[in-house]
């Protein structure tokens, strides 16, 4: 699935899903532009991409801010041209029971997982209707499907990212781009191990026994970016291990 001669861009590419799917976009040939709020495991995943072959260049940015991501856009169109694949993966999760969430904590979840990837994908838009051709694509969560307990505000900030998919899909369907979700279920990364979940008691528990690994969303975000999927838009491929089974 090659995407020589396309220009992607990563958010959260600094670790776990957003890294794999770096490496994996870089493999295919698209020039790689990680942007990150941590700044030294973006230069770390396309120091990774380079080394292997790749092209790919690191952003510090707060994909939440409307300025930094203009000026990363910028930045990305400079070293490798129009932007015509986005990834929206950067994210902050959270666990407070309802009652107790503030309305700042509220507000900073919509910011970061709802607001950053309206304002990413706006961003670059422009670029996919001048090429005629783009790939949207939104990581969002299986907890958007099984509903999840104490997580009110980061479930919330997902479903609403599920609503943009499809908008999107609906509105840019005849332009030659597409908008799609990958919900992930269970993967083990730096975040999920840093969360109050016992991720190796709690994978015991799911169908296939484990939990999944950045790669599988890699290598769902790989399908959706590419020309096979071209008559693919305001779906849902949902990596999740047997998690979820339904088909929203």
């Amino acid at each position: 699935m090659s995407l020589k001669g396309k220009t992607a861009v990563v958010t959260g590419g600094g670790s776990g899903i957003g890294r794999a799917v770096a490496q994996r976009l870089a493999r295919d040939e698209a020039a790689i532009a990680i942007w990150d709020l941590n700044g030294a495991g973006a230069t770390e995943t396309a120091k990774l991409i380079s080394d292997a072959g790749g092209k790919a260049i690191a952003i510090h940015t707060d994909a939440a801010d409307a300025a930094a991501i203009k000026a990363a856009a910028d930045k990305t169109r400079a070293a490798f041209g129009p932007i015509t694949i986005i990834v929206n993966n950067a994210g902050m999760t959270g666990f407070t029971p309802f009652l107790e969430i503030k309305p700042e904590a509220w507000d900073r979840m919509i910011a970061v997982n709802l607001r950053g990837p309206y304002l990413c994908s706006r961003e670059v838009v422009p670029d996919m209707l001048a090429a005629a051709w783009g790939r949207i694509i939104n990581i969002t969560s299986s907890s958007i499907q099984t509903g999840a307990a104490n997580m009110a505000h980061y479930v919330s900030s997902k479903g609403g990212l599920m609503g943009l998919t499809k908008a999107l899909a609906m509105e840019f369907a005849d332009k030659g781009i597409t908008a799609n979700m990958v919900p992930p279920g269970f993967i083990d990364t730096p975040m999920l191990r840093a969360s109050p979940v016992n991720v190796d008691a709690f994978a015991a528990s799911m169908p296939m026994k484990r939990a999944g690994k950045p790669e599988d969303i890699a290598g769902a975000c790989a399908f959706l970016a590419s020309e096979e999927a071209g008559y693919v838009t305001g779906q849902t491929i949902s990596v999740n291990g047997g998690r979820y089974l339904g088909s929203a």
